[in-house]
């Protein structure tokens, strides 16, 4: 997850009234506890797919790579100094045409506009007709692919400078070397982090870069799609209950339905045993500790929340290790929240602690 945090961020939206969306949270313009690190904790923890997010993550670094490498070759071809071996007069023109690239987030093309789908069509357009052996018959493609590089590749945030020119920091082969890492580390049959996808992406992408030489970004646009389109429908609307909702997470959750289930054990039979020996009404008010204890733990289970926690502004993101609330609406929504499971507790603790301190006692 390191890796991934080097990526500059964009300013979070401290204005929001409404909750976040999973392009926001992916973007880092959230805070904690729906931001990018609780987000991947909880596809590491809960959702055991954590592949699928380190697969996309790494898809738009990939795209930033591209996005920094051409803009710094347009720039040298605007102050005069093109690098010579950098492609035709046709490639030049793409550059020229490209305008300021842009520094918005790379995210799924539904999110895009009609701009920055320009730009990046361009981009890749550009990263076609610059590739080594662009214009090679598909034979000579076939012969430079035929040994698989390994996955270990350092990946692209690795990178300093391999490029002839002082102005770079990011080469031709780097990309390269990123399109193939994504591909053999997540894509192919077999892989280190294989995931799971329909047969004609993968092989679609496959074909791509192994035959037809492809790096550009457009290679993995149909596979990030998919990938985040899968997250925003089968993980995103768990991790917004458990995080905006609530403020705990299943392993607490279950030891407090424990520590719960044992306390009402515990208030009950010492109810009975008070009732049952004649004890004072005075002695019988000791019965609010347990019951106390059970209910708070018991409120706390049903709503995934502890209501002290939230009301003090902590969220749990691994067990006992606690993290501020500063995503504004999750706060007032924990707030309120905590406000409700609270009035539950000292109503059912009240009702309780009442009911068998006022029952009449008679000694066995």
């Amino acid at each position: 997850m390191d890796e991934h945090a080097n990526t500059p961020s964009p300013q979070p939206d401290l204005n929001r009234n409404r909750l976040p969306t999973l392009f926001e949270v992916l973007s880092r313009r959230t805070l904690p506890p729906v931001d990018l690190f609780s987000f991947y904790i909880y596809m590491r923890d809960q959702q055991r797919s954590v592949d699928y997010l380190d697969f996309w993550l790494d898809v738009a670094q990939h795209m930033s790579l591209c996005r920094h490498y051409v803009r710094e070759l347009r720039r040298s071809v605007l102050v005069g100094t093109p690098e010579p071996d950098k492609g035709s007069k046709r490639s030049s023109a793409i550059l020229e045409g490209l305008g300021d690239m842009s520094h918005h987030q790379p995210g799924p093309s539904m999110y895009a506009t009609e701009k920055e789908r320009d730009q990046d069509a361009q981009m890749s357009a550009y990263l076609r007709e610059d590739r080594p052996g662009a214009h090679d018959s598909p034979q000579s493609s076939n012969d430079r692919v035929r040994g698989r590089p390994s996955p270990n590749i350092s990946t692209p945030r690795d990178i300093t400078t391999d490029s002839n020119s002082p102005a770079h920091t990011v080469a031709r082969q780097d990309i390269r070397a990123s399109a193939e890492k994504i591909l053999y580390t997540f894509l192919l049959p077999g892989a280190e982090r294989e995931i799971t996808l329909p047969g004609s992406i993968t092989s679609d992408v496959t074909t791509a870069i192994e035959e037809f030489g492809r790096d550009d970004p457009e290679v993995f646009d149909v596979a990030k799609d998919y990938v985040f389109q899968a997250m925003e429908r089968d993980a995103f609307p768990g991790f917004l209950r458990m995080k905006a909702l609530g403020n705990l997470i299943p392993p607490t959750l279950i030891m407090r339905l424990i520590l719960g289930l044992v306390s009402m054990f515990g208030g009950f039979w010492a109810a009975f045993i008070l009732i049952f020996l004649d004890e004072s009404r005075r002695t019988k008010l000791w019965l609010i500790l347990p019951f106390t204890v059970g209910v708070y733990c018991l409120a706390s289970y049903q709503y995934s929340i502890d209501p002290v926690l939230a009301l003090v502004g902590y969220s749990e993101y691994t067990p006992f290790n606690f993290s501020r609330v500063r995503e504004p609406y999750v706060r007032k929504l924990l707030a309120e929240r905590a406000m409700v499971v609270l009035g539950v507790t000292v109503l059912i603790d009240a009702a309780l602690c009442v009911l068998f301190t006022l029952v009449p006692g008679k000694r066995l």
